[in-house]
């Protein structure tokens, strides 16, 4: 590979978006210069919104009928042949495992086929490193000190110490539902679509133009421990409850349908509330216990609107940068596993069988 310039085609199936993307780099490790050439991505939510989530079985043969028409399109886009392809960065781990081997053994074959080095990508970190695709951010060193980065999305919510680039020590995680899971969750028994931190989200900017309250406020579980753990299923738990007796106490007429869809609005409004102030407070106690003097963000419920203006009026409060990526490239996509391939690239290979998908892969083992 030249250290000049590397051209880096990714491919990401963690869950139930297939993503190719390839990244030209110039520059050097230490100071590099990025240009998306394409970004393509395969969604499935409308799949998601009929059957109410994600199915892996089914996820599984959606990455298999879209993986190849996604690769011709990016490498369209890009106007780059195989020829200029230098590695090959897939994802291997964290997600589902149907749909990581679908990405794995892909992007093996094109390995194989192209003769070009593959690496495999830790999905948590790519989710860490896209936010340096922002020239104005710096990455993570010795001179920038320690970091702190709240990775949360459907499948993880973890808080990461990162003492340097590739340097990671997972400081706390949920230990049951995911706070995106919970967001979808919660929409499923207020009857709202699927997936539910938008919808939830949108519901909730309703409320800053009217006056509906809900008589009881929801619960902010473990916001108040002294680690860094997290866990929403008490906070499902109690959504559950207090729908229902909302719904028990109303008879069915056209007015109490309008009473019911204000309620909606305000049970909306209280659970993104609740889901933000625990991972605000926990950030921000990382932050402060480990002198971290930057807060990193990534995963798809970072795109939430209200969760970044609020850490940003937190971090500036108590004198942390805060960064996060742009909001398409919050949620899955393969531009941050080419980042996180081309920062890793000494560790590429041409041994394709070595290349394993791993479901539980941990960040930092």
């Amino acid at each position: 590979m030249k250290e000049n310039k590397i051209t880096v085609l990714a491919i990401e199936t963690s869950c139930d978006d297939t993503g190719v993307a390839i990244l030209e780099v110039l520059g050097t490790k230490k100071s590099p210069s990025f240009r998306v050439l394409s970004n393509v991505i395969a969604s499935q939510i409308e799949i998601g919104k009929k059957y109410g989530g994600v199915f892996p079985a089914m996820a599984k043969r959606e990455h298999e009928k879209n993986l190849g028409p996604t690769l011709e399109t990016a490498m369209k886009e890009a106007n780059v042949s195989e020829k200029k392809i230098d590695l090959i960065a897939v994802t291997n781990g964290p997600g589902l495992e149907p749909c990581l081997w679908v990405g794995v053994n892909f992007a093996k074959d094109l390995a194989k086929k192209w003769n070009v080095p593959i690496i495999p990508v830790n999905h948590i970190e790519g989710h860490i490193l896209v936010n340096f695709l922002n020239p104005k951010n710096r990455p993570v060193d010795r001179s920038t000190g320690p970091a702190v980065a709240l990775v949360v999305s459907g499948g993880h919510t973890q808080l990461i110490l990162i003492k340097g680039m590739g340097k990671y020590e997972i400081l706390g995680e949920t230990r049951d539902d995911a706070a995106g899971e919970c967001f979808d969750k919660c929409a499923k028994i207020l009857g709202l679509e699927y997936p539910g931190g938008p919808i939830i989200a949108k519901l909730a900017d309703e409320l800053k133009a009217k006056s509906y309250k809900l008589k009881d406020s929801l619960p902010r579980p473990m916001m108040h421990t002294k680690d860094y753990d997290f866990s929403f299923s008490g906070l499902k738990t109690a959504v559950l409850y207090s729908w229902k007796k909302i719904k028990l106490n109303h008879n069915s007429s056209d007015s109490v349908e309008n009473d019911l869809a204000k309620k909606q609005i305000a049970m909306s409004a209280e659970i993104q509330q609740a889901i933000i102030d625990v991972l605000l407070k926990k950030t921000i106690k990382a932050a402060k216990d480990y002198n971290a003097k930057t807060i990193i963000l990534g995963g798809g419920v970072s795109a939430n609107q209200e969760l970044r203006k609020q850490f940003q009026n937190s971090a500036s409060q108590n004198n942390f940068d805060l960064i996060f990526p742009s909001p398409d490239l919050s949620t899955d996509n393969a531009v941050m596993i080419a980042l996180a391939g081309f920062y890793n690239r000494k560790a590429a290979t041409s041994d394709v069988a070595a290349i394993k998908a791993d479901a539980n892969l941990r960040l930092g083992k």
